[in-house]
């Protein structure tokens, strides 16, 4: 009896503390850490230290007050309008190629004003969306019979026609392998995966082949050293911070690397901020954070599908491959075993449109949780 009592006031709570306090550890770090990464570029700008560290604030706010309003709706309102989703996410991207900005080579953005936005962020939460509707709906179709394996892969496709073109690898590989990851735990069968990673694989070699700036990307990480001022310059400043910050770090504030000796410090290379700031002790802090915002989505996932939510689950699966891949990718990339890939660390990098879309999807994380609880209770007091 008392084991009952216990079990129904957890779930009463209603909510994930440990993933909201995760969550709000890490905008916290982010905000801080871009305030630290950005103050040499915005002096240079603007003659403004705090510029970037103003605009991240504004966008975490404006998060906020998105996430309150997004976390008041039902997860089978966002089921029913993953469609019209993808639709919006698909026409923004052809939008960006005809009167986007460019910048350092890649037509990514559209300008509101003073606001920027990345329909790219958009793209992830729109396919994840309406993946985990397709296989909510049509799971039996995709166990049994390969064309309905292919569909999916085919909208995703449609999207990296339209990334590739900005052109943007890095969210195109993070798209391709969450899906594959959805399919997979969709129950699709193994020797479909093996046919479309292969693939894929020739596709992206064929990819990295086609352009040069690609190659000299590969080549850079096997041996950033040989051309330290040219092609590896970036990695080389990179793993510099790192060597400088040993394990407790040189203290907040007190980089060298982000004086424009590292390029996009406050962005793609925060990671190298915070271990030349913050060590390794740093870099393990907030790597376990964001292991176990992964590691809850999936466990919010598994009770999802338990009680067969299989839209929520799904989509909480999805986002979770999704936060640890693009975490990989990054980290990876600032660490000089991955190429460069432009991806963002998650919640932690500047950019508003990730860090929308990111909240977004924690919040999408939440009103899961919410909506298995409320189950749940209702169950208990019907039993």
């Amino acid at each position: 009896m008392v084991i009952l009592k216990n079990h129904e006031r957890n779930i009463l709570l209603l909510y994930d503390r440990t993933l909201l306090w995760l969550t709000l550890g890490l905008t916290i770090i982010g905000l801080i850490m871009v305030t630290s990464a950005s103050i040499a570029v915005s002096q240079r700008l603007v003659e403004d230290p705090l510029l970037f560290a103003k605009r991240d604030a504004l966008y975490l706010l404006l998060s906020l007050g998105v996430s309150r309003i997004t976390l008041c709706i039902p997860m089978s309102v966002w089921q029913r309008f993953s469609g019209s989703m993808l639709l919006m996410a698909i026409a923004l991207l052809f939008l960006v190629l005809v009167t986007g900005n460019s910048i350092n080579g890649a037509i990514r953005w559209i300008s509101l004003g003073p606001v920027s936005i990345q329909p790219a962020e958009l793209s992830k939460l729109s396919l994840f969306c309406y993946l985990s509707n397709y296989l909510a709906r049509k799971v039996h179709e995709v166990r049994n019979y390969f064309w309905g394996f292919l569909k999916p892969m085919g909208v995703m496709l449609i999207l990296a026609v339209l990334l590739l073109a900005q052109p943007d690898l890095g969210t195109v590989v993070v798209l391709f392998i969450t899906t594959l990851s959805v399919l997979f735990l969709g129950g699709a069968k193994v020797w479909q995966f093996v046919a479309i990673i292969s693939s894929g694989i020739v596709a992206i070699s064929i990819l990295i082949l086609s352009e040069p700036y690609r190659i000299r990307r590969i080549i850079s990480v096997w041996n950033p050293w040989s051309d330290p001022f040219g092609s590896g310059y970036q990695l080389t400043q990179s793993l510099m911070a790192f060597a400088r910050g040993e394990f407790l770090g040189q203290g907040l504030g007190n980089s060298i690397q982000k004086l424009e000796y590292l390029p996009e410090a406050h962005t793609d290379f925060i990671f190298s901020i915070i271990g030349e700031e913050l060590g390794y002790l740093g870099v393990f802090i907030g790597l376990i954070m964001l292991f176990f915002v992964s590691f809850r989505a999936m466990l919010i996932g598994r009770d999802a599908l338990k009680i067969n939510q299989c839209f929520s689950g799904f989509l909480a699966c999805a986002i979770g491959v999704w936060f640890s891949l693009q975490t990989l990718v990054n980290v990876g990339a600032t660490a000089g075993v991955l190429p460069t890939k432009g991806l963002t660390l998650p919640l932690i990098s500047y950019g508003g449109s990730s860090l929308l879309i990111m909240s977004t999807a924690i919040v999408f994380l939440l009103r899961i949780d919410y909506e298995i609880r409320l189950t749940k209770t209702q169950a208990l007091k019907r039993g």
